[in-house]
């Protein structure tokens, strides 16, 4: 198989085709010599801020002579996004290398897609001899198959209803399944929580005899930066690369958790980190501004607490525009209706669109929930086309792509395409 026919051979497992339970993952690593054993990790869970969280923590670690594997999902262009080294995505040939080795490993035991590329994903680290590996849960946490590794910390950023059709229908549900990734004695870093999901963590920490670290009682948020304080430790953070007051929380949690857990406390090796973190970790689409003037923005808010945050950084520019469109497309797991509620008071239209996903929402779907909400929209078939040409006419005013990773990444991979295609 060259690389075109490994990937779809992979993408024949569909990606949506999520089978929980750690029995497959088990044995399919004990196949492969068990390579998520030869190096150490860090392991991050939660609704909202898990890659960005991961993305801070990779990066720090890499600006502190850390080899460091980073291991992230969904891609938004490129399948080789999902893993990468001090940066760098995995090759080509690995992934190619892998599919022809397990061809017939595949055939026989019918891995779902997620759980070969954890396996591609651990078994690079091992032969590339990494240090340490960030490690991000798919979904959920407790039959995720990420939560095959014994890591030296876990980290939980945030709980809010997400995928209510597999996790749980309430809160101490969801926390339940991401409290999974708790293990005996390692210490566990939790983001700002409500007290519902706070309390599941902590009694699963007491069961576990792990150390639990509760945002408030090591940050405090100020009105513009967030203040870390431990006995020996104080690091202020006034600005991310990642637009948002939140962000200034994710980097916080990440920065604890670091200092807690390999004594990193350089200011320097800190300050690099958090800087260079899109170009040490890939990451993309958190109020990214594709382009300025016109302002377009990507955002992969995708339930109802992420396009809250969203709207927090929004509100402080949304009324500098004579008028703001937003392109908005979702998997059908999500509950649209608030989410379109929300949304409906920052924009003078709604643009909906869809991806070749059988999860995702219809056009159809989607302008039955406009209707309902009594939105102004429009049907976007070429989200991609629409871009281009509103970045073109160059009027005073503002475009958001939000929702699905998915949709993000098909529009991004369109453009990109595009621009491709330019002399």
């Amino acid at each position: 198989m060259n690389i075109q026919e490994a990937l779809k051979k992979l993408f024949s497992f569909h990606q949506f085709n999520i089978k929980l339970g750690l029995d497959n993952i088990i044995h399919m690593l004990e196949y492969l010599g068990n390579p998520h054993d030869k190096f150490q990790t860090i392991h991050i869970a939660g609704s909202n801020g898990k890659g960005s969280t991961s993305s801070f923590a990779a990066s720090i670690l890499q600006e502190s002579g850390y080899k460091t594997g980073l291991y992230t999902s969904p891609h938004l262009v490129r399948f080789n996004e999902r893993v990468r080294i001090n940066g760098v995505e995995i090759p080509d040939e690995f992934i190619t290398g892998f599919m022809n080795d397990m061809n017939d490993y595949i055939d026989k035991y019918n891995p779902t897609f997620f759980e070969i590329t954890t396996a591609i994903a651990f078994k690079y680290f091992a032969e590339d001899k990494i240090d340490i590996g960030v490690i991000e849960t798919g979904l959920g946490g407790r039959l995720d198959a990420t939560n095959t590794i014994k890591p030296l910390a876990s980290i939980i950023t945030s709980i809010s209803l997400e995928h209510t059709n597999i996790l749980g229908k309430t809160i101490e549900e969801i926390a339940g399944e991401k409290a999974g990734i708790i293990k005996n004695k390692i210490p566990v870093f939790t983001g700002q929580l409500d007290e519902t999901a706070y309390n599941v963590f902590s009694n699963k920490a007491k069961e576990k005899a792990a150390q639990l670290y509760k945002f408030s009682e090591y940050a405090e948020f100020k009105s513009d930066f967030v203040k870390i304080k431990s006995e020996s430790f104080d690091y202020n953070i006034y600005k991310t690369p990642l637009a948002g007051k939140h962000q200034l929380k994710n980097s916080a949690l990440a920065v604890f958790c670091l200092y807690k857990t390999f004594g990193i406390s350089s200011s320097k090796f800190i300050n690099a980190g958090i800087k260079n973190v899109v170009k040490n970790s890939g990451i993309q689409c958190r109020y990214e501004v594709y382009n300025e003037s016109p302002k377009v923005i990507f955002d992969a808010a995708h339930n109802l607490e992420g396009v809250k945050i969203f709207l927090e950084e929004f509100n402080n520019e949304y009324k500098f525009y004579k008028k703001n469109y937003l392109i908005y497309g979702a998997m059908n797991d999500k509950e649209i209706k608030p989410i379109l509620n929300e949304l409906k008071n920052y924009f003078d239209k709604i643009y909906f669109t869809t991806i070749n996903y059988e999860r995702a929402f219809k056009i159809e779907e989607l302008e039955q929930a406009g209707k309902e909400q009594n939105i102004n929209y429009e049907r976007l078939t070429e989200p991609a086309n629409f871009v281009t040409k509103f970045i073109s006419l160059q009027k005073d005013e503002s475009l958001v792509i939000l929702g699905s990773i998915y949709l993000l990444g098909e529009i991004k991979s369109m453009l990109s395409d595009k621009k491709d295609l330019t002399f």
